[in-house]
């Protein structure tokens, strides 16, 4: 907070999403002064002002399955999961110099996030950490679509994936072929509940891969909490584990 652009390396344009490209990026950026630090669901957002304290631009970061934020050389996180530990220079996808000291960089090897200028914000729907039983009722009301669908899209909840959404379902015992609309009250307050504590006690382990579900997420695994063969099935484009005893 508080610091100065310099310096814009934006090497990789497919990196650069929303129709800008590096020269627009210096464009907004340089010379202009870090004032705010903001999330929504899987999007980070720094906004930039000028010297009067004016708004200027936001940057929206993405960092997909393998992104990763390093700040003054620091990495915010060390290992990701799926992705790599080290950082080959020509893993640097976007990157950040500061007037008095001090650069920010994404490390991305399969180039799965990406920066955005200006995102449209109103293209995402509630933050799943902070959700509502009212915000989420609207959000399911009416809809057809299977229940997974839905929760993973990302303008009805923000900040869902694969792996959560499927340890969620697990966890509120409904099948994530259900048509989302048909759910009753209490099975949309219980699911808003199980959706933020979950996050809450996947984020402390460590990530979304740490569910008490994911190791019995392969072929031919059994359900951890009645031994049930589990269902692997594909809904709303991904790869899905259900348990056919208890979820319904």
């Amino acid at each position: 907070m508080g610091r100065t652009v310099s310096l814009v390396d934006a090497p990789d344009d497919w990196f650069i999403k929303g129709g800008a490209d590096a020269v627009a990026l210096r464009l907004a950026l340089d010379g202009r002064a870090v004032v705010g630090v903001r999330r929504i669901g899987k999007l980070l957002m720094m906004d930039f002002g000028y010297p009067d304290g004016s708004p200027s631009a936001v940057l929206g970061l993405r960092f997909g399955m393998t992104g990763r934020l390093v700040v003054d050389d620091h990495a915010v996180v060390e290992k990701l999961e799926y992705s790599s530990g080290r950082n080959q220079p020509e893993w640097r996808r976007f990157g950040l110099g500061f007037a008095a000291q001090g650069t920010l960089a994404i490390i991305d090897p399969r180039r799965l996030g990406g920066v955005e200028l200006n995102p449209d914000e109103t293209r995402l729907g509630p933050d799943a950490f902070e959700l509502t039983p009212d915000e989420f009722w609207s959000a399911l009301e009416g809809s057809r679509a299977p229940l997974k669908a839905r929760l993973l899209d990302q303008r009805r909840v923000a900040g869902l994936g694969n792996l959560l959404v499927d340890e969620i379902l697990w966890r509120t015992g409904l099948d994530p072929a259900r048509e989302a609309g048909l759910l009753s009250e209490p099975e949309v307050a219980e699911l808003a509940e199980v959706i933020v504590s979950t996050v809450e006690e996947l984020a402390d382990r460590g990530g979304s891969h740490t569910g008490d579900l994911h190791l019995a997420r392969v072929r031919g695994g059994s359900c951890p909490r009645d031994g049930e063969l589990l269902d692997r099935r594909t809904i709303g484009g991904r790869t899905t584990y259900s348990c056919p005893q208890h979820q319904r």
